[in-house]
């Protein structure tokens, strides 16, 4: 036979074996599969160590806020310790978690990348080399075979085709002996019909069988070439299956901290620490820094002198102070205002209320949608209702005169509610921040809240107002601002 060999056109596939023609395909394929599974394996690891780094900061960031929490807060002494002990294994372990993500990158990343590289060469045309060089191999160990077998399938078909003719000419001669109208002449030609149809199909059985003849004498050869190419791709197949089995190893090694000994060392440190903490020392400690051990300087007779014996009024001591300490201060939306210069109303940020706070310590932050970092002030004040270093108040009188509502204070000051008081006009304003009165003759109010300004600034910044159900105090200036 002439002409192109094609190993897609005039072949039926009878089953699935790979012995059929074309059936390769699928060996050939698995070398694109493997190329294809290098870059699977790679973006399975990337995004491993995305994860890894990810835990790494989110420890850290969680370690240095609690860490600043604890020691802010009013836990003290052994316990304390303990307690950070908790962050400083954080921040142990989110270094090894660094260290995992740096040995998936920099180790089994790059060495799947390497090995893919050496692997598989792509061509100028598309595909890889190794694709095209199994896929001739194999066409060259098919093609005679296959040549031979489209020989067989025509001889096939000529055979049955003249078997079947065969029979319709017997047919035909048979039915012409009962029909009386032929002549002898019609008849012969039948006769003779049937006569070349035998023949004929004795030949095509003849060249059908020398064709299985010839096909079963190439069988062996076509399977040896066959075998001998696809035992190529499987020793290609098998150099990759043989390195994904040795980097997953190395990957499980990497991600096993449980054999890493300094991952150990963490958790027994963690432990001895938190064995430490000892209750009768942290009770003695706070006896003598906190509690009755205290040194104590006990009244005794002191000389008159008109200096010391002189009472100051309330708005005297704020003065000559360096500041006024407010607990109820709370921010709200994007509003900064910076106290004036002159004013001597100072904000302790350290110092907020626990009461008037929304933050859940234990609040998913993802449902916020905020980072740990723009967060991290807020919650550092917080933590408790009070830190170590807040100072108390300590003075205290039941003497009439430390009332701002009487008619004269001690050194004889106007009360500013005595109706005497110059008149000025009077202004809306709005409340930019919370804010809690100190005294008595302080009013209280949260951020937007309005109210009337009856008096303006004076000289210690504070101003007199009235809220809208009537109560009149003192309040911040700075702490409102006019309605436009």
């Amino acid at each position: 036979m002439s002409g192109s060999y094609d190993d897609s056109v005039g072949v039926e596939v009878s089953s699935d074996s790979f012995w059929e023609v074309g059936n390769y395909k699928r060996t050939v394929k698995r070398i694109d599969d493997g190329h294809r599974l290098c870059n699977d394996l790679m973006n399975c690891i990337h995004e491993r160590a995305r994860i890894e780094k990810g835990y790494a900061q989110q420890l850290t960031e969680w370690a240095k806020r609690w860490k600043q929490l604890v020691e802010k807060g009013p836990q003290y002494g052994t316990v304390e310790r303990a307690w950070c002990a908790f962050m400083s294994e954080a921040e142990k372990v989110s270094e090894l978690h660094l260290e995992v993500k740096g040995s998936l990158m920099n180790e089994d990343f790059e060495k799947i990348k390497n090995w893919q590289k050496e692997a598989f060469h792509k061509q100028m045309m598309g595909g890889f080399k190794e694709t095209k060089e199994a896929e001739d191999g194999f066409r060259k160990a098919q093609k005679p075979w296959a040549k031979k077998l489209k020989e067989v399938e025509a001889a096939k078909k000529a055979y049955h085709a003249a078997c079947k003719e065969e029979k319709l000419a017997i047919s035909r001669e048979t039915n012409s002996k009962a029909d009386p109208a032929l002549n002898p002449e019609q008849l012969k030609k039948l006769q003779d019909k049937v006569e070349r149809s035998k023949q004929d199909v004795l030949k095509t059985k003849e060249k059908y069988e020398k064709s299985l003849k010839e096909l079963d004498n190439a069988t062996p050869q076509y399977m040896e070439n066959m075998e001998q190419v696809f035992e190529q791709c499987q020793q290609f197949e098998e150099k990759r299956l043989r390195f994904f089995r040795e980097v997953l190893l190395e990957v499980q090694k990497h991600l096993d901290l449980s054999n890493v000994a300094s991952y150990k060392n963490i958790y027994r440190e963690l432990e001895q620490n938190i064995k430490t903490a000892d209750a009768v020392e942290d009770l003695r400690w706070f006896r003598a820094n906190q509690g009755p051990g205290m040194s104590m300087n006990w009244p005794q007779f002191e000389e008159w002198s008109a200096d010391l014996n002189r009472t100051l009024s309330r708005r005297e001591k704020k003065k000559a102070s360096d500041g006024v300490t407010l607990t109820g201060i709370n921010q709200t939306g994007d509003q900064v205002s910076q106290p004036n210069k002159h004013s001597s109303v100072s904000v302790q940020s350290n110092t907020v209320q626990s009461v008037q706070s929304s933050y859940n310590p234990f609040e998913d932050e993802e449902d916020t949608g905020s980072t740990v970092s723009e967060k991290e002030d807020n919650k550092i004040k917080n933590v408790s209702s009070y830190e170590k270093n807040q100072s108390y108040p300590t003075d205290w009188s039941d003497e009439e005169s430390n009332n701002p509502f009487s008619s004269t204070d001690a050194n004889g000051d106007t009360n500013p509610f005595d109706e005497d008081t110059p008149p000025t006009m009077e202004v809306r304003v709005r409340a930019l921040y919370d804010y809690e009165g100190q005294e008595q003759d302080e009013l209280s109010f949260k951020a937007g809240d309005e109210l009337t300004k009856m008096e303006n600034e004076d000289e210690q910044g504070w101003c007199k107002g009235r809220l809208d159900n009537g109560q009149v105090g003192l309040y911040p200036a700075n702490y409102v601002e006019p309605i436009q």
